[in-house]
């Protein structure tokens, strides 16, 4: 029997009651260009929401740490009013090395998932790469998520934000740790997990990785200090070859 809705619904209506909010956590504006046209909103059966990118028509890249633990997964889609609607999904695929434990100790993991939709989407379609090697500090990168702009405050997610991030010391296909090149709080939070993490290539805005996790200032709890993304560098092929057996294109 398919579960009940009652958490899923309760984390949409959450998000379609935005507060007006002036940043995300830090400042970083609203956007709707560029990536920021493929970030999806997925809300779980656990009553938690996560970002997506949509990187073929029925095709969503997120953490797996989203997905796990969820009995059902739907996706949401707003009008040109903000009323929100739940979508299916089909089908899920979280990468088979990932380690929950690993990624709330802030650890590297594959911390990578696929959706697959039962209707395809009429949004952009984001590119799929892996990082510009050798990954040094200081490489510049792109967030855009729909989490909340104030920690704890579920009403002020939903609309999607971007942030450019540098990287920190000792990046490397395992793990890339972003900070605010200001030092003024920019990062991900609570929301932005499984949000496209972007460097440009070849012209194009490609994503080479996910969001994972989050950190306050100073390696406290909460948001505005690091931002952990899993790299796509070791997981693309696993992305590709999922879709593949899965009858769509990448």
């Amino acid at each position: 029997m398919k579960p009940p809705l009652k958490t899923c619904i309760a984390a949409l209506v959450a998000l379609a009651l935005i507060a007006p909010a002036s940043a995300m956590v830090g400042g970083a504006p609203e956007s709707s260009s560029g990536i920021a046209a493929s970030v999806i909103t997925i809300v779980g059966s656990r009553g938690n929401f996560c970002s997506g990118a949509l990187i073929a028509p029925d095709l969503v890249l997120t953490a797996a740490h989203c997905l796990h633990g969820n009995t059902d997964t739907k996706i949401v889609l707003y009008d040109a009013s903000r009323a929100p609607s739940l979508r299916d999904v089909r089908r899920v695929a979280l990468h088979p090395q990932f380690n929950p434990q690993g990624i709330q100790a802030r650890r590297a993991s594959a911390d990578v998932a696929l959706l697959q939709l039962i209707q395809p989407l009429s949004k952009p379609v984001a590119a799929l790469g892996v990082p510009l090697e050798p990954i040094a500090a200081g490489q510049s990168f792109t967030i855009a998520g729909i989490g909340v702009t104030r920690p704890g405050d579920g009403k002020s997610g939903g609309v999607v934000r971007a942030a450019s991030l540098i990287s920190t010391s000792q990046p490397g296909r395992l793990q890339i740790r972003l900070v605010d090149p200001a030092s003024g709080g920019l990062g991900a939070c609570t929301g932005d997990s499984g949000a496209p993490v972007v460097q440009p290539q070849s012209g194009r805005a490609t994503i080479i990785g996910v969001v994972s996790w989050s950190t306050g200032p100073n390696n406290t709890a909460g948001c505005g200090g690091l931002t952990g993304v899993t790299p796509l560098t070791l997981y693309r092929d696993w992305v590709v070859q999922t879709a593949r057996g899965w009858g769509a294109g990448l």
